[in-house]
């Protein structure tokens, strides 16, 4: 794989990005109930979308959100989505991806960094924890939330 190069999402890989190819059975854990109920709250203004390639393929995509002054603490700062290709899993672009949104945070002044997801063993729980995000607590709809120190 080439190197991992971060870039801004546009017209010209939205497509890509929407479109990766997951493992079978990981589409449900792409967006948990908590993001699709506050989805029609935020204002995109602050939505921090990008496409992560290795050389001319888009082999992931991260989409973040930071508001300090939104209502919901652990959607302030939060990584609200993360997807990486079946080929490209495993291969540390999820690891490239966590890292971009966490230096963005810093960057903007935040000193915390959450996640959330749902609560099940076959989702996306184990990544996030051995990145260091610790389970804080649980939202209203039952996924897991889950905070990373950035400080």
């Amino acid at each position: 794989m080439d190197a991992l190069i971060l870039e801004e999402l546009s017209a010209d890989t939205a497509q890509q990005a929407n479109t990766l190819e997951l493992l079978p059975g990981q589409e449900r854990f792409a967006n948990p109930v908590t993001y699709e109920q506050a989805d029609t709250t935020i204002d995109v203004a602050n939505t921090w979308s990008r496409v992560i390639r290795s050389g001319d393929e888009v082999v992931g995509f991260v989409r973040a959100y930071f508001d300090p002054d939104y209502a919901t603490d652990e959607l302030r700062c939060c990584v609200w989505r993360v997807s990486v290709s079946a080929v490209a899993q495993g291969k540390r672009v999820g690891r490239f991806a966590i890292e971009a949104v966490k230096q963005e945070a810093l960057r903007r002044g935040f000193d915390q960094l959450s996640v959330v997801w749902q609560a099940d063993d076959e989702g996306p729980g184990n990544f996030f924890r051995k990145l260091g995000f610790i389970e804080t607590g649980q939202s209203d709809y039952g996924d897991v939330i889950g905070s990373l120190p950035l400080r």
